[in-house]
């Protein structure tokens, strides 16, 4: 895996803030753990719920597992604050289990940057939402999200 650059880098104002929470939406809505993992420093650090992950191998593993259980993801995340190499975003996904049952599960993620703009540090706290199919708000075709489509606060999340 490549250890090249990912603009943009810190420090980050508010609109390169905007657009790596927006680039890293993308990544994971690819749903392609070895892209996402490239955005991620060699000796990334996760906190994800209970789980502990570190390298890019374990985050590979780590997703890979993830969207094996999370079947239809879709994921909105947004700019909450930002300052220097940190960022902090919250976000709201929605996937359902193989048993068909549809979940929103809704966190905050605090992400520190090396000056490469590789995250180096991501903890994540999450819950989920049992829901039903006629309360899911993403609808858009599986990819990236499209940029005519709401973002988390003009959905009331």
């Amino acid at each position: 895996m490549s250890t090249a650059a990912r603009p943009p880098v810190p420090p980050f104002t508010r609109e390169s803030a905007a657009e790596k929470v927006r680039l890293a939406e993308d990544g994971w809505n690819s749903r392609d753990p070895e892209k996402v993992a490239l955005a991620y420093s060699a000796d990334s650090r996760w906190r994800n719920r209970a789980e502990f992950v570190t390298g890019r191998e374990a985050i590979v593993g780590f997703l890979s597992r993830k969207w094996t259980r999370e079947l239809d993801y879709r994921l909105i995340k947004e700019l909450w604050v930002h300052d220097g190499h940190r960022i902090a975003v919250r976000f709201a996904y929605e996937w359902h289990d193989d048993a068909g049952q549809w979940y929103r599960s809704c966190g905050n993620e605090n992400w520190e940057f090396d000056d490469d703009g590789l995250m180096r540090a991501r903890h994540a706290s999450i819950n989920d939402l049992p829901i039903s199919a006629s309360d899911r708000l993403y609808h858009w075709p599986l990819g990236r999200r499209p940029d005519d489509h709401p973002g988390l606060s003009e959905l009331g999340l």
